[in-house]
């Protein structure tokens, strides 16, 4: 079995796992995250930790196991800590702007662009140069980050564009004459 699937996931304060047939709910102060059951691993709850074992001894239900029992982790961390992602902006007069839950960005564009941010997420700009994406799901929280990323990705010569904060842009040397 896999070992990450053989560990079990604790349940901190606050936290309420609810197990169905077709789905695990997962409820907290980041709010109601859900995920469809697999039949491929018996998810069990007790006594403040949730377990989870392979259907049957094939590969894929092996695998299965450790998958699924890190989305159900990160499901209990979204709903309790959440999880936030920082993107910076460089290049001259490249600034962001957060309005409610839209995202306004001037990246060297001839006009500004404009992200709609989803439910469930919240964009904030503590400097202009600087966005900040939080939420309860994971891969959302992600997802968003990548396509404002998109917008303007770092270029290779100067390194201008969005990028994540730890990100290290690679830069290229110019071609010699």
């Amino acid at each position: 079995m896999s070992r990450i699937g053989k560990m079990p996931v604790a349940i901190p304060a606050g936290v309420e796992v609810v197990l169905s047939e077709q789905q695990v709910s997962v409820k907290g102060a980041g709010g109601l995250l859900s995920l469809t059951q697999n039949s491929l691993v018996k998810v069990t709850s007790e006594g403040g930790k949730v377990s989870f074992e392979a259907a049957n001894d094939s590969r894929e239900a092996d695998a299965m196991s450790g998958t699924f029992r890190q989305l159900i982790n990160n499901m209990v961390v979204g709903v309790s800590k959440g999880f936030e992602k920082k993107l910076t902006l460089i290049g001259v007069g490249y600034k962001a702007q957060a309005q409610g839950a839209k995202l306004n960005l001037v990246v060297g564009y001839s006009h500004p662009v404009n992200k709609d941010m989803p439910d469930g997420i919240t964009v904030a700009t503590p400097t202009p140069t600087e966005i900040v994406i939080k939420g309860a799901d994971r891969q959302r929280v992600g997802q968003v980050a990548a396509e404002i990323r998109a917008i303007r990705p770092p270029e290779p010569y100067k390194g201008k564009g969005i990028r994540y904060a730890d990100e290290k842009v690679a830069i290229k040397e110019t071609k010699k004459k």
